[in-house]
């Protein structure tokens, strides 16, 4: 256990060596940007205080944030002010954010130790993380077993700045991945004495209580400075059964899940369990296990008691920078940030059903019948339900060095030439029964009749038998895998006036960048060795690319009122024995016709190499943690709400590959806006927009893949379409005059295609107004508005494009807002939020739910210039969307949350000047 604690650190500062300087001169992967903060929200709305700094979207130093794409800013304060937990709150709050993603809280997930967001609702692989301007290595387990990201839980908020979201495309600025835009997370750079944080809090219905500390500071040792920051956090879980709507998965009238049955697979009837067979199991899941009619012990309380819907974590980040002024022209810098995280979820119990790795059934030589057995473990029998958490021990890296200044002989032109690694590994702990399980329950097997048909000879009694924790922990054992990726980057980059124009300097900047990326999936031997229950092999995966890119940007002033940018820029990657290279562009005007007063245009290509995941990934045999089949379910003639096969755990079995001839995806976008700035205290902007992606590269979901064979196979969907073609051949069933289980999924193959195109297009619109009320106080008011006007989607050429925004079965939202008042008065400083979000499809895709708001109210008391105390409250009104449609878990899991009111306080206190 000891080694265990260890693992972490030394994992994450090995990586860091490991895949550091040696493995550069063999590579040419570059996805670094160096950007700087953009000026602060003041003078980016009077447009030009005179400064030039750089701004994320642009290499060239501008006086104005405000230029032909827009970009919105989130400052270190905002974050705090609007009753944020952190980066990843921040940002999935944003309406650009109009996409729904499976985070750390969705429950059956691929990543609950991460969180991400989907601008545009095109993916979250289609939006650039960066982190000071430079790429972070991806989160080493793909999103939904699919796609590469970056977790945004990982990044620490005490040292946050400012977060700067461009709003467009971006591929020939930062290359690969900016297609729906670039998120830029800029840390401080300067700080004078020490600042303490402590928050603490919880939720009103229990649960999820969490405390916070931060502790940061800085200063400055002649040509010597530096700012650091610690962050120490602990977050406890929610349970679903802490919440009453949920607590039980039969409270719509829905059949209780069943807990111990017997069915006679050759009558297709269940056995009777007995008089005492039920009652030796009542006291089971609360209190709550009964005898069904049908007849089976079951309970309403099995999946809210294992479901948690907030996870447990404890994390530690660490950030240090240091800065050196060599001359007075030329600086040396470094910074490095180290984050360790442990996070806990459950999202069901064991459950064992009789030769599950096989037919699932077997020959019962006491009853002369074939028979299935099933049994779902309690809590109660395993000694709590954490016993059976997933566990992952998570370290992420990232360290960069270089030199800065202004190039000799030259009065306007400066340099950077950096290098920049980034490495994060995952252990990834899963409890898991073991094959001795169905001799646990069954007894010795007997061999196989002449069917094939294991043969047992069961005593009845041990299946309605209460186990106790040591029974338990003589069938469970763990499963662990080990997963890191990496990234490195080597640029050189340099901007300056290149001639003078009547209307001003032409302007250039130029990046050189050379580096590599790379992966590996490792999973525990004992899988493949035959120790689990019911576990299919499992293939590690792995793989690197290198890449290299020269990118040039000019900005040119045409007239005193109008201003051109055009950009260029050919990044090449090579991988699995190829190479793809590709030249992006864009070009954008702003026109000025009064200084208060700026009209914008961009057009932009964008490209986006295959994700290293769908090329590299070995054929990968697994279940789902749950699944919906909704063709039985048309077969049995249910409503999706009361269907057995809605939603059952676990899934069906699926083939999942990988493929290394996936084109890269093409995109173009455009947009054209206005914004009006009459003076510092108030602006306001609207911009159109619109993306396109050819080639995308999507791993085909499987709940749309069922869909869609239902609807093909019910006549909703041409039957010979090539989509109800590919969906039929996907799914894989039983014959319907099967002896157990007829028309059952046996398989989903699974694997990424390049589909034909994605396409979306909507509004932005944003404001704000500062208003001096004298002594009443100063107000400021904040809002923004996205509008999705239309989404399509194609799979095959052939295929007639698909309505994503109208469709019952896009669980992403068509519009948002996000609205702010701050009042500040003598030491008092208050913020309410509102996020107002669209409609949804109900769960059963039948119809759309209506919007739905939330309220956050901060209050802040100075008191004294050192320190301070607030008071955060989120979800006012304690409001949590309820959808009863398709049962449990009774609310749109991963668009909402279900936590209701939760509160903190929180202090602050300054040491130093």
């Amino acid at each position: 256990m000891q080694r265990f604690n260890t693992w972490p650190a030394r994992s994450a500062l090995s990586l860091l060596i490991a895949y550091g300087v040696p493995n550069l001169y063999q590579a040419a992967y570059a996805q670094t940007a160096q950007t700087t903060p953009a000026v602060d929200d003041t003078a980016a709305a009077s447009g030009n205080d005179g400064k030039q700094v750089l701004i994320t979207g642009s290499r060239i130093p501008r006086a104005s944030k405000e230029g032909p794409t827009s970009v919105t800013v989130i400052t270190g304060e905002d974050i705090e002010k609007q009753g944020y937990r952190n980066v990843f709150d921040a940002l999935s709050a944003q309406t650009q954010n109009t996409g729904m993603t499976q985070g750390a809280d969705y429950g059956n997930t691929f990543t609950p130790a991460a969180n991400t967001i989907s601008l545009r609702g095109l993916g979250p692989n289609h939006t650039l993380i960066l982190v000071n301007g430079r790429r972070v290595a991806d989160y080493p387990v793909a999103y939904d077993g699919s796609v590469n990201f970056v977790n945004l839980a990982n990044i620490p908020s005490a040292l946050v700045d400012r977060i700067e979201i461009l709003n467009g495309g971006a591929s020939a600025v930062y290359g690969s991945d900016a297609i729906a835009g670039v998120v830029n997370v800029i840390l401080k750079k300067k700080a004078s004495g020490f600042d303490l944080n402590v928050k603490a809090g919880g939720t009103q219905d229990g649960g999820g209580s969490n405390q916070r500390i931060q502790f940061t500071g800085g200063g400055s040792s002649g040509d010597l400075s530096g700012v650091f920051g610690v962050e120490l956090s602990r977050t406890q879980p929610i349970w679903s059964r802490q919440r009453d709507f949920m607590s039980s998965a039969s409270s719509d009238g829905t059949a209780p899940t069943r807990i111990a049955s017997r069915m006679n697979v050759d009558s297709g009837n269940y056995v009777d369990p007995g008089a005492n067979g039920c009652g030796q199991l009542g006291k089971l899941f609360y209190n709550s296990v009964v005898q069904t009619s049908d007849p089976y012990c079951a309970s309403g309380k099995a999946k809210p008691a294992y479901w948690t819907t907030m996870t447990q974590n404890e994390s530690e980040n660490l950030f240090g920078s240091l800065t050196y002024q060599l001359s007075p022209k030329t600086e040396v810098f470094s910074d490095l940030m180290l984050g360790f995280n442990t996070t806990q979820n459950n999202t069901r119990g064991p459950s064992w059903t009789s030769e599950g790795a096989g037919n699932s059934y077997f020959f019962n030589q006491n009853t002369g019948a074939n028979e299935s057995w099933s049994r779902r473990i309690a809590p109660e029998e395993i000694g709590g339900a954490t016993r059976y958490n997933r566990k992952w021990n998570d370290v992420a890296g990232n360290w960069s060095i270089g030199v800065r200044g202004d190039i000799p002989a030259t009065s306007s032109w400066n340099y950077e030439a950096a290098y920049n690694i980034s490495a994060y590994t995952s252990r990834q702990t899963t409890p898991l029964l073991l094959t001795n399980v169905d001799s646990f329950f069954l007894g010795p097997r007997l061999g196989y009749n002449s069917d094939g048909v294991a043969i047992y000879a069961p005593n009845p009694n041990r299946l309605y038998q209460p186990l106790t924790p040591d029974q338990f922990n003589s069938i469970t054992g763990e499963a662990i895998s080990r997963n890191k990726s990496w990234t490195q980057t080597l640029s050189l980059s340099a901007n300056g006036e290149l001639f003078n124009l009547p209307a001003g300097p032409v302007r250039l900047a130029a990046v050189a960048e050379l580096g590599s990326q790379g992966f590996s999936n490792t999973p525990d031997p004992q899988i493949n060795q035959g120790v689990f229950y019911n576990q299919s092999g499992a293939e590690g995966a792995s793989g690197s690319r290198k890449r290299y890119a020269l990118g040039t940007e000019l900005n040119i002033p045409l007239l005193e009122q109008l201003v051109a940018t055009v950009a260029g820029r050919y990044d090449d990657y090579s991988f699995a024995g190829r190479s793809d290279g590709k030249f992006t562009y864009n070009t954008g005007l702003e026109f000025r016709p009064a200084k208060t007063l700026l009209f914008r245009g961009n057009y932009a290509t964008s490209f986006r190499a295959p994700d290293m995941n769908y090329i590299y990934s070995t054929t990968t045999r697994g279940y789902y943690a749950a699944t919906t089949d909704y063709y039985r379910c048309q077969l049995a003639g249910q409503a999706l709400a009361g269907c057995a096969y809605n939603n059952y755990s676990p899934g069906a079995n699926y083939i999942q590959t990988g493929s290394k001839d996936l084109k890269p995806e093409n995109g173009k976008s455009w947009s054209y806006g206005v914004v009006w700035s009459p003076s510092s205290n108030f602006d306001v902007s609207a911009d159109f927009w619109r993306i396109q992606i050819d080639n995308l590269v999507t791993n085909l979901d499987p709940d749309i893949i069922l869909h869609n064979e239902a609807n093909c196979r019910a006549g909703n969907l041409d039957i010979n379409s090539p989509t109800c073609v590919d969906a039929l051949t996907r799914v894989i069933r039983n014959p319907p005059n099967a002896i157990f289980q007829p028309n059952a999924i046996q398989n989903i193959l699974v694997n990424p295609i390049n589909a034909a195109q994605e396409r979306t297009s909507g509004l932005d619109f944003s404001g704000k107004w500062r208003i001096k009320g004298g002594g009443v106080g100063d107000f400021l008011l904040k809002a923004n508005y996205t509008k999705v006007l239309s989404h399509h989607y194609r799979q095959f050429a052939a295929d007639p494009d698909q309505d994503l925004l109208n469709s019952l079965t896009n669980p992403d939202w068509g519009s948002k807002v996000n609205a702010s008042l701050t009042w500040l008065r003598g030491q008092w400083t208050s913020t309410a939020q509102v996020t107002r979000y669209g409609s949804l499809p109900s769960a059963d895709q039948t119809r759309r739910i209506s919007p739905f708001a939330l309220v956050n109210l901060s209050a802040s008391y100075q008191i004294s210039p050192q320190a301070s105390v607030s008071l955060i409250v989120n979800n006012v009104f304690n409001s949590v969307k309820q959808d009863n449609t398709a049962g449990w878990p009774y609310y749109p899991v991963g668009n909402y949350n279900p936590y209701g009111r939760q509160g903190w306080l929180e202090f602050n206190y300054h040491f130093g000047s």
